[in-house]
């Protein structure tokens, strides 16, 4: 792998990989669309990333236990966003839910669920699955995020970096958008949120081109030793190269 990343290229995949609101959902059916479902139900929301995070958490974790052709990813979906809400006490009221997974699913050609059949029917779907979803991860759901990993180690850096380059350039901003955007790779809940939220930031400092003080990779003297003693130059990389990945995996649509 390179050691000087082409940002205007990565950052050229991201902008590709933003297009949810051209996505028929009813056409498509890959995990990567499940999640993708999730963070646009999530931001017509307004919640908080670290519950849309939580949700498509919870939704690898389930289908990872659970025959994927067994079940509605988008019913799973839509279930881990409220689940998730409730997790951390945001105040998501299920009936939106409800509403606006059921616009985003017909891209705005049905109105609001009234209360009839219809409604009562997808409340208990929802209903059954969050109990489903319960004992699929034997109530085992509290996730520990990369993200208060994440805001240590920078908190950390900006006392390292220079004024000037911490200023130059939205190191916080991409870190974030690079750590929430590996939700979209089942392989999150595989690795420890340390080396995540270390990856995150290491590969938002290689397309920036911002050096820390007093490091050299190639001589062992890292930034994140301090952080983690259990992080090798050949495993950041490649989960560098995970994170990647992302912004190149959408499936074709057909």
């Amino acid at each position: 792998m390179k050691d000087v990343i082409d940002v205007l290229q990565l950052q050229a995949q991201k902008e590709k990989s933003k297009r949810e609101l051209a996505t028929n959902y009813k056409e498509v059916d890959s995990s990567f669309y499940g999640v993708q479902f999730i963070f646009e139900c999530g931001t017509k929301l307004n919640s908080h990333p670290l519950t849309i995070a939580t949700a498509a958490t919870l939704f690898h974790k389930f289908f990872k236990e659970a025959d994927k052709s067994s079940y509605d990813q988008y019913l799973i979906a839509t279930t881990c966003l409220y689940l998730a809400s409730k997790m951390k006490d945001e105040v998501l009221k299920v009936r939106d839910v409800m509403n606006v997974s059921h616009n985003t699913l017909s891209r705005g050609s049905a109105p609001p669920l009234d209360l009839n059949d219809e409604y009562w029917a997808m409340r208990d779907a929802i209903v059954q699955a969050e109990l489903l979803i319960m004992r699929m991860l034997k109530f085992q759901v509290q996730t520990v995020h990369p993200h208060k990993f994440m805001l240590h180690y920078l908190k950390s850096l900006q006392g390292w970096l220079k004024p000037e380059d911490w200023k130059r350039v939205p190191l916080v901003q991409a870190s974030y958008a690079f750590l929430q955007d590996f939700h979209y790779d089942p392989s999150i809940v595989d690795v420890k949120p340390e080396h995540i939220a270390v990856a995150a930031i290491n590969l938002a400092l290689q397309c920036y081109g911002v050096h820390v003080p007093h490091t050299a990779e190639e001589e062992g003297n890292v930034w994140y030793s301090v952080f983690v003693d259990d992080l090798s130059k050949d495993m950041l990389w490649d989960l560098m190269e995970k994170i990647m990945d992302v912004y190149d995996s959408e499936p074709q649509k057909h």
